[in-house]
């Protein structure tokens, strides 16, 4: 008997488990695998587009990448960010 609740429990709770996986995986080590070269090409982009105000703008497109529920795209934009908090 506790094996079969212990398989259901799994079967039920698996979901979940998938969701929190995908989601660590999208939103943290996807972003970490863009090339150095890409984020500091994107801050450069943005230094030259923006002026001081670059940091601000890295930080709207975090904000607007989670509003939208796009993990991927807000762990981009949190390292451009971080990026150029670190120049300044």
């Amino acid at each position: 008997m506790p094996w079969l609740e212990i398989g259901l429990m799994s079967v039920c709770l698996s979901p979940i488990w998938g969701a929190l996986v995908w989601e660590v995986w999208a939103g943290m080590v996807r972003p970490r695998l863009i090339p150095a070269s890409e984020i500091n090409a994107l801050a450069n982009s943005l230094v030259s587009k923006h002026g001081s105000r670059a940091a601000e703008v890295a930080f709207i497109e975090e904000d607007r990448a989670w509003r939208y529920s796009d993990s991927f795209e807000q762990g981009k934009w949190r390292r451009v960010r971080r990026h150029l908090m670190q120049k300044c």
